[in-house]
């Protein structure tokens, strides 16, 4: 499974490249607030191998209860990808999706 290339965003990690896409619209669970806010990301070459989910403890930006929410930003993207690689996460071999719980480490610098 790969990601698509329309509304994803490239970013390089430590020399190589990754494409990460966060929904625009929340899920239903989401625009609740039920659970949380999750990015994916993708190595960008080769693409279409194992996919990396992350789910951070903030809610959605566009949930429906009005709960602040924030952006994710590309540095929590790449600490993301980081702490994923570390924690045996294989960009390069297909496979199933990597889930990363960041939990309230998602603020740490």
């Amino acid at each position: 499974m790969a990601l698509k290339k329309r509304g994803s965003r490239p970013i390089v990690v430590d020399g190589i490249g990754y494409r990460w896409f966060v929904r625009l619209k929340p899920t239903y669970s989401q625009g609740l607030t039920w659970s949380p806010l999750s990015f994916a990301v993708e190595r960008a070459d080769p693409p279409g191998c194992a996919i990396l989910i992350v789910r951070l403890s903030s809610p959605h930006p566009g949930n429906w209860m009005n709960a602040p929410a924030s952006p994710v930003l590309p540095s929590t993207v790449a600490n993301a990808i980081r702490q994923a690689l570390h924690c045996g996460w294989q960009p390069e071999r297909p496979g199933s999706p990597f889930i990363l719980d960041l939990g309230d480490e998602d603020q740490i610098p």
